[in-house]
């Protein structure tokens, strides 16, 4: 009889991804290696970030530059929600979890504070958590039917004026049909996850990250009708640039990529094809979340009344 051998078993592998400028962002990746490593866990760590983080002695894997990690189970990010981002973009490429754990101020993207890795450690390695998925947006811009350069946010994608002593001339449609021409700083659509970031700021309505929308506000636009719309899922929101040859423009997406845009083209958003998964470890909802993140009151909540 001819004995057969068992295959052998596969590694896991977990992305760990910060902010190697800030000393605590270093020591917090390194000891999150560390508890991988005692738990068998390979860290995936990219190239540029290995020169900073004292790996000897430890089993870690190098992810290239702008690669994405296909080969792991799950994308840890340690930093402020601009890290994140950055995080979100390998994550999504791979179509893998992200959990962030905050290092900066606010940080409504992290699941978790940076004293609390112990806790995220078993986590990861108990594979105890819930993933929820989050509706993200495409952009291009467009000269007539010719795609000039196309891009996708996780926040928001901004389309403001490129002049600071001028303002930018937008025509907006939704959906093939013409909405209002904005004289403005600039146009903001927004998913829902950004509706605490730059739409916030804007005076945008906050949206929960569980509904599938897009949010449209007008940046300081001098017109009567200058509010903010929540949109369908399915919406295709349409920015000409009018034709005046100063009336330039600059696209921004998540605050990240950019591109400047020129009179006579048309910035068109729309649903994203691929949706950010979020790793979850508490059960806290998202009104749990602004009110540990904005810091507010709730004195004297007593929860609703059961009703006879």
């Amino acid at each position: 009889m001819t004995a057969t051998s068992s295959p052998a078993p596969v590694r896991r592998q977990v992305a760990v991804l910060t902010h190697t400028g800030r000393d605590e962002a270093i020591e917090a990746a390194s000891r999150m290696i560390r508890g991988l490593n005692a738990a068998g866990i390979e860290a995936l760590v990219p190239t540029a970030d290995l020169k900073d983080i004292p790996t000897d002695g430890l089993l870690v894997a190098e992810l290239a530059d702008d690669a994405a990690p296909t080969d792991c189970e799950l994308a840890v990010v340690l930093g402020g929600d601009g890290t994140i981002l950055r995080g979100a973009e390998r994550a999504m490429m791979a179509d893998i979890p992200l959990l962030g754990v905050n290092l900066g101020h606010v940080g409504f993207l992290a699941e978790a504070e940076s004293s609390e890795i112990d806790q995220i450690l078993t986590h990861v390695v108990e594979r105890s958590y819930r993933v929820e998925e989050r509706f993200t947006l495409e952009v291009q811009v467009r000269a007539g039917a010719e795609v000039l350069w196309e891009s996708f946010a996780v926040n928001e994608v901004s389309i403001e004026k490129a002049a600071r002593e001028r303002m930018l001339e937008a025509l907006v449609g939704i959906d093939g049909r013409p909405l209002s021409r904005w004289g403005c700083d600039g146009v903001l659509v927004s998913t829902p996850t950004g509706s605490t970031a730059y739409a916030f700021s804007a005076g945008g309505p906050v949206i929960s990250p569980e509904i599938d929308a897009m949010l449209l506000v007008p940046l300081s636009a001098h017109a009567l009708f200058s509010r903010p719309m929540v949109l369908g899922p399915t919406a295709e929101v349409a920015i000409e640039l009018i034709g005046a040859p100063h009336n330039q423009g600059v696209v921004w997406c998540d605050g990240r990529r950019t591109v400047n845009v020129a009179p006579g083209a048309t910035v068109v958003v729309r649903r994203g094809r691929h949706r950010l998964r979020i790793a979850r470890t508490s059960e806290s909802s998202f009104v749990d979340r602004l009110v540990r993140k904005f810091g507010l009151r709730v004195e004297g909540w007593r929860g609703v009344s059961e009703r006879p």
